[in-house]
């Protein structure tokens, strides 16, 4: 059993080299990731209904220090609803979310439950850096003030810090010289760029990425894929929602598969796509071309 566990690890990190020079995404083998190490986000028993349909039906997860979550799943499985319940866009009726070990206190009997302390959503929210399926960029603001508004507005940061760290991100990012241009002068790539940026420039202690290639086309999707392994190589926390079974299969550390608002599958990508148990999983990966 160990050695057939160590050969489907080993099957896979070469298939995960493989994968990533084809998609023209470097590839850095990153040290195994330590179970032990701090959570950063923690979500218990969550439930989730939109009236009489239950999205979310008692989910739980862990997101530690530097680890990549993938979450994977048909549409309409709850992926997308779970990663907004995590910064309380969508507040849970049931079930409870902590970031860095401070639970989010909610007030309230469903369907009007909200958060209790506005205050401290507001400083949580500061701390979660969230990428959308839509870029959501302030159209009549240059990238560079797009990047800045947060830190400065939010987090009352000294002005002059932030515009050199701003500088910094959309260099990162690949974008530095489109500083002054408007969203509208970028390709959906260069914007869905600068969304990172802007995520980035808060320092959040993770990274929340809700389908962030979905709206692009093939060439421009690999431009975004490349900066978010960047990330991962560093060692950032993420948690990311995707379509593209190559890209969960390169990155993360950690696959969950939801279906029907539920997690029906869960564990290392070597564990997840190689020595697959659940038949509905199978299902999937099947229709994505992956079994």
């Amino acid at each position: 059993m160990v050695g057939s566990c160590q050969q489907n690890a080993s099957a896979e990190m070469r298939f995960r080299k493989t994968l990533a020079s084809r998609c023209g995404i470097g590839f850095c083998a990153s040290p195994m990731h330590n179970p032990l190490a701090q959570p950063v986000v923690e979500i218990t028993d969550l439930h989730k209904s939109y009236g009489p349909l239950e999205v979310l039906k008692g989910v739980s997860l862990t997101a530690r220090q530097g680890e990549v979550v993938a979450l994977i799943g048909s549409s309409g499985s709850g992926k997308s609803t779970l990663l907004r319940c995590i910064n309380m866009l969508e507040v849970p009726e049931r079930g409870s979310v902590r970031v860095a070990g401070e639970e989010i206190a909610l007030t309230g009997k469903p369907p009007h439950r909200k958060p209790a302390d506005e205050h401290q959503i507001r400083r949580i929210r500061s701390e979660l850096g969230m990428v959308f399926q839509s870029f959501n960029l302030w159209s009549h603001m240059s990238v560079l003030e797009n990047v800045m508004e947060a830190p400065l507005r939010v987090q009352k940061r000294e002005k002059a810090a932030v515009h050199a760290e701003a500088l910094e991100m959309l260099a990162k990012v690949g974008i530095r010289d489109k500083a002054e241009s408007h969203p509208s002068q970028l390709s959906g790539g260069q914007q869905q760029r600068a969304a990172i940026a802007r995520a980035l420039c808060i320092n959040p202690k993770v990274m929340l990425f809700d389908e962030p290639t979905s709206a692009l086309d093939p060439e421009l999707e690999v431009e975004v894929l490349r900066v978010i392994k960047l990330l991962a190589d560093e060692g950032r926390t993420m948690i990311l929602v995707t379509h593209d079974m190559q890209f969960a299969r390169t990155i993360a550390d950690r696959v969950i598969f939801l279906h029907q608002g539920r997690i029906e599958e869960e564990g290392t990508v070597a564990e997840v796509f190689g020595a697959t148990r659940s038949a509905r999983l199978k299902q999937f990966l099947s229709a994505a071309g992956h079994v």
